[in-house]
């Protein structure tokens, strides 16, 4: 088990619909990061932007997205997730995709597609919620309209980290701010949320306002919005095991099952 967890959140703009660039870009990016990290957080459909254009930029689990992600977690020597659309037997899906060094993958098919946008009638919904086992830390990640479901995100698993990748627009970044705050608060959890910047091809403005909070809601870094930026966060162990056992907040949560 490992103590600490640094975790680099990168806040950046998204090429519309262009994949290749996409991966060049993160590619400048995370080469940058010239100091040790353990996990590298990028946004929500972070090869593509937030479009309901699937087809034209859908990618298997073969794909170059993929391979690039293996082959750059092995080379930094920490884990890379965010979330694209992948095809699979017919459907597409806005999966989030946590690559090790080792080559061991997990996933997450985003479970509350965005009725708003249209996202419900493209995208196929996930059905499970995950749990990553990463250097001893229990991980759930989540993907943007997620964060407005609290029930979805209830820590009945006892776990450390909750993060969110999003796409999440200017015009609501108030709900973003607040609702990030809370998922750590409620949960006794550290909560990390990447969003993008930018302008997209529908003309929504993002303003990032990406965040990491600790269990008790402080604020841990220091992420100016509106503009491209990477910043490392780190997380200890011996914070979540202090103030659950002093607070027991946990312990008296409600029980109840999803049906």
């Amino acid at each position: 088990m490992q103590n600490e967890l640094k975790i680099a959140l990168i806040q950046s703009n998204l090429v519309w619909e262009n994949p290749e660039q996409n991966r060049h870009n993160f590619s400048a990016k995370i080469a940058s990061i010239t100091h040790p990290v353990d996990i590298i957080i990028l946004p929500e459909m972070f090869t593509s932007g937030f479009t309901m254009n699937a087809d034209s930029v859908a990618e298997t689990m073969n794909g170059k997205t993929i391979s690039w992600m293996k082959n750059l977690s092995k080379e930094k020597n920490a884990a890379i997730t965010g979330s694209l659309i992948i095809k699979e037997e017919g459907s597409y899906y806005n999966r989030l995709v946590f690559v090790c060094p080792n080559g061991e993958i997990d996933t997450y098919n985003k479970r509350h597609t965005f009725t708003l946008a249209g996202e419900d009638k493209v995208y196929k919904a996930g059905q499970h919620n995950s749990l990553i086992d990463y250097k001893g830390w229990k991980i759930k990640p989540l993907v943007c309209y997620d964060l407005r479901f609290p029930v979805w995100s209830r820590n009945v698993e006892n776990y450390d980290l909750i993060f969110y990748v999003a796409n999440w627009p200017k015009v609501r970044i108030n709900a973003w701010d607040t609702l990030l705050q809370a998922r750590a608060i409620e949960n006794m959890s550290y909560c990390i949320g990447v969003n993008r910047v930018g302008l997209d091809a529908n003309n929504y403005e993002y303003s990032g306002h990406s965040a990491a909070f600790d269990v008790l809601g402080k604020r841990l870094d220091t992420i100016p919005s509106d503009k491209e930026t990477i910043e490392i966060v780190t997380l200890d162990k011996k914070h979540i095991e202090t103030y659950r056992n002093k607070l027991g907040f946990l312990n008296d949560k409600d029980d109840f099952n999803l049906v």
